[in-house]
């Protein structure tokens, strides 16, 4: 992305009176051009752009200046819905997000996930096991996602770094806020070794009704949900509903019949939930998303399928695969396949993810994958 149509996009994003919604469907106009679309609304004389007409003419350069300087940072971006490694998953959700503020590697997005909440004052039983999920998920190749709330969101976000594996969290405030304070520490960890994502600016602050937003993100980039805890007026319930309501998993951890925090699982278990005692469970049911999810990033990036071709000439055997060729027989980071075959590390991902699905290659702590005897 250019200069200029960086700038189009901060403008069309800090423009009063156009979410996403509406910036959607006129990009669908404009065959997905972001300076059409401001040419457009700048020469419109409808009454309802008079906010968007004012705010062009009069921007507030202070904050476009400070968007582009945490922008310019390395490891950040902002990732449009007009680009090809957008997250595919949020192309399907109601109300999808049109860009993303992104610290850290973005390529990330591009993985399964399945998101872990629950309650912010989780019991010690609650918290175990949400790091138990979290390590056992992350080391099944998904991807943990949460809201880096405290309780349960924080508990499995630690507990995926300290199993060397990659998270996301995904901000109810500017990528460039922590909240709750306490978690600085997580938020910077979870910025070097996985991604933080915001669908506001920099500069936002908390709000009540930004975490439904991001609960809808949390929910829209994971292929399942799993409440670990939750009381029955939880937010996580919000993100479960949100889950079920875009299609995908959603599960639940049971608890004793005493404990408050146990209600809002159990009634999830009686509205549809599936109710799971071992993370293989959810390893299980996700598996068809999870394998679908790559083949369509596969055709999207136009990588080859994970089947490896089948030459007459050498007598009906496989054609040696370029990738496992480069994997060898040791662990190798995803950093080092990059740098061996040259390819971008979005499209390695979808690669891997299939030769994964298919029982040729594991994922290892440390963004790491290794080939399986066959």
């Amino acid at each position: 992305m250019d200069e200029d149509e960086l700038r189009a996009w901060l403008l069309a994003l800090r423009c009063p009176g156009l979410g996403p919604g509406g910036l959607r469907d006129r990009l669908g106009d404009a065959g997905g051009d972001i300076a059409r679309v401001l040419g457009r609304l700048a020469n419109s004389r409808a009454p309802a752009d008079a906010a968007v007409r004012a705010w062009l003419r009069r921007p507030d350069t202070a904050r476009l200046d400070a968007d582009r300087a945490w922008l310019a940072q390395p490891g950040r971006r902002l990732l449009c819905c007009t680009e090809a490694d957008f997250p595919p998953p949020l192309e399907t959700i109601p109300q999808p997000p049109v860009a993303l503020f992104v610290a850290g590697d973005a390529s990330l997005l591009l993985l399964p996930q399945v998101a872990i909440v629950g309650a912010r004052q989780a019991s010690p039983g609650g918290l175990a096991n949400a790091r138990a999920f979290a390590r056992a998920l992350g080391q099944a190749g998904l991807l943990v996602t949460s809201g880096m709330a405290d309780g349960i969101d924080g508990a499995a976000h630690a507990a995926a770094l300290d199993a060397g594996l990659p998270t996301v969290a995904v901000v109810g405030t500017g990528p460039d806020r922590v909240y709750p304070r306490k978690h600085h520490a997580l938020a910077r960890d979870i910025v070097e070794r996985g991604v933080l994502v915001s669908e506001f600016p920099p500069g936002t602050p908390a709000r009540a009704d930004h975490f439904p937003r991001r609960n809808r993100l949390i929910a829209g980039l994971a292929l399942g949900t799993l409440v670990v805890e939750a009381g029955l007026r939880s937010g996580s319930l919000i993100t479960a509903r949100l889950a079920a309501e875009q299609g995908r998993e959603v599960f639940a951890l049971p608890g004793s019949i005493h404990h408050p925090l146990a209600r809002g699982s159990h009634q999830l278990i009686r509205d549809g939930a599936r109710l799971v005692e071992e993370p293989g469970e959810v390893v299980e049911a996700l598996a068809p998303a999870a394998r679908a999810l790559g083949a369509e990033l596969a055709g999207r990036l136009g990588v080859a399928s994970a089947a490896p071709e089948m030459s007459a000439a050498s007598g009906g055997a496989a054609v040696d695969d370029p990738l496992l060729a480069a994997l060898g027989h040791d662990p190798v980071p995803l950093d080092d396949l990059v740098a061996r075959l040259g390819v971008p590390a979005a499209e390695l991902c979808a690669r891997l993810l299939m030769l994964e699905l298919d029982g040729r290659i594991g994922a290892l702590p440390g963004n790491r994958y290794q080939r399986l005897a066959s």
